[in-house]
């Protein structure tokens, strides 16, 4: 395989209501690479995640990708009103996939199965949310704090999870405040786009 770029932004701008979150910011993630995003809250590191997956129009800039592309955030992509083994079996059956079964056991959901996907705590439902996108088998993982409500345990399987689909030579950005064990990572503080006063920028 090549290694042309499977997700690039150019110029990206991005603002939430009337406030501009960053600009100017540009990159790209190439086959078997991983991102770490980093920033503190409101710095835009969600609305940057919803603009590489389109689900949202940047101001300025543009996004390109090879690819399919999944995301993984706060709200898994799962029928809360089911038990949330019919729930990921929605995935495999769209999909082909027919490691379900190990993924889930990787994952310690083997003993959520018959739960409703309403009733998981938030780390149950980020590991079920994993599960879902590893059954989805899409190049491109958009992670918005995949680590977050997770025990040190859950952590260490879920960073050897994303770590395998990079090696596999897919491509990870992860928005995440913790530190992420993952060979190669590089990191892309989102603080040095947010936007300065003119009389700034004059002054260097």
């Amino acid at each position: 395989m090549g290694t042309a770029p499977l997700l690039r932004a150019e110029g990206l701008a991005c603002r939430r209501g009337d406030r501009l979150l960053f600009r100017r910011l540009s990159f790209e993630v190439r086959r078997g690479e991983a991102l770490h995003l980093t920033g503190a809250n409101g710095t835009g590191k969600t609305t940057l995640i919803r603009a590489l997956a389109g689900l949202t129009t940047p101001f300025a800039g543009e996004v390109t990708s090879e690819g399919a592309i999944g995301l993984l955030d706060e709200r898994p992509a799962l029928d809360p009103d089911l038990p949330l083994g019919r729930a990921l079996a929605f995935w495999s059956r769209v999909d082909g996939f027919e490691g379900a079964a190990q993924s889930h056991a990787a994952l310690g959901l083997v003993p959520l199965l018959e739960v409703p996907v309403r009733y998981l705590s938030t780390g149950q439902r980020k590991r079920a949310g994993l599960a879902a996108l590893i059954e989805r088998r899409v190049p491109i993982w958009l992670l918005d704090e995949p680590l977050s409500g997770l025990d040190v345990s859950a952590i260490a399987q879920v960073t050897q999870m994303i770590a395998g689909h990079v090696a596999g030579r897919g491509i990870a950005l992860i928005a995440s405040h913790q530190v992420l064990e993952i060979p190669g990572l590089r990191t892309l503080a989102l603080e040095d786009y947010a936007p300065r006063f003119e009389a700034e920028e004059d002054a260097q």
